[in-house]
């Protein structure tokens, strides 16, 4: 059995071939059970996530991540996501590959999120706004980079030395990254608005929200998590990657659904729809649209795939 190391997961999973790969995936479809979702007990601290993500696809290849969310980590230092994915032959249940799941996890989460702005952000998209400025913040702004001609990116976070730093490290990748002070006015100037967060409270308002913006929404992984307010998905056309997973745990939809803000059969599309032509996604230069992502297993499949496949095999 192979290990495949952090590394080696980063250099093979380049955002334009792991875009592809998920958007095949998502056309073609794999097996895919709900996932264990477990809360872990932290005392003192916030308590901890453990997930288990089976996914497969017959005959091919067998795929499970194991993942742990601890929301305290980055003040130790550490990654708030920490994961690993044992993929098997689908044929024989044989173990292939041990695959770093930090690096993974990361890129394939990014790659959803441009793969649904490939259907859903102006395809005249130029300037986007990071909000958040964790791990995940570079990759979302790579990811979003690769698929809309942004020529310049904005950087918010709760602390200003986070996000300087971060604009610091895209600056030095050859992108137009600047700190910003003020969300609202972030927001104002932005095609795409791009979320990666912890926040239980709203950070982005539907009132400033205007036509032709595309909305991502990639952290709230709770049901008392969220990154907007009720206004703003009643402003947009709402979509998701799974309606399996963001209808049950993504708390920018599930707040408001429960509150009766928004309704069921607001959310449009999930990325099923979307790659297999069921839904045209984005209809006009003037809409608003916003996605919900809250992570799928046969997105950890492909891209394990994808890392091993490149790896020699």
């Amino acid at each position: 059995m192979k290990v495949l190391s952090a590394e080696q997961v980063g250099r093979a999973l380049d955002y334009p071939s792991l875009v592809e790969a998920l958007r095949a995936v998502f056309q073609g479809g794999a097996e895919m059970p709900p996932r264990h979702h477990h809360e872990v007990p932290n005392d003192p601290g916030a308590d901890g996530t453990l997930l288990l993500m089976p996914a497969w696809q017959t005959g091919r290849y067998i795929g499970i991540k194991v993942a742990t969310v601890f929301p305290d980590n980055p003040g130790r230092g550490l990654p708030s996501v920490m994961a690993n994915v044992l993929l098997n032959d689908g044929a024989t249940g044989e173990p292939l590959a041990l695959v770093a799941g930090q690096p993974l996890t990361n890129k394939r989460t990014a790659a959803a999120s441009a793969l649904a702005a490939d259907y859903l952000a102006v395809p005249h998209a130029r300037r986007l706004l990071m909000v958040g400025t964790g791990a995940m913040a570079p990759e979302m702004v790579r990811a979003h980079c690769a698929v809309r001609p942004i020529e310049r990116i904005d950087v918010w976070g709760r602390t200003p030395d986070k996000a300087q730093k971060l604009a610091n490290t895209l600056q030095g990748e050859g992108l137009n990254a600047h700190p910003i002070d003020s969300l609202e006015a972030g927001v104002a100037q932005a095609d795409v608005i791009s979320c990666a967060t912890m926040s239980t409270e709203p950070l982005i308002h539907g009132d400033w929200l205007h036509p032709g913006q595309h909305v991502d929404l990639m952290g709230a992984f709770k049901p008392t998590m969220r990154e907007t307010d009720d206004r703003a998905v009643q402003v947009a056309d709402v979509f998701c990657d799974t309606f399996a997973g963001a209808l049950k745990e993504g708390g920018d939809l599930v707040q408001p659904i429960e509150s009766g803000a928004l309704q069921r059969e607001d959310v449009r599309a999930d990325l099923f729809d979307l790659t297999q032509g069921k839904h045209p996604g984005r209809s006009a230069d003037d809409q608003i649209t916003l996605f919900k992502s809250t992570g799928a297993a046969l997105e950890d499949l492909a891209a394990a795939i994808l890392a091993y496949e490149r790896s020699g095999n």
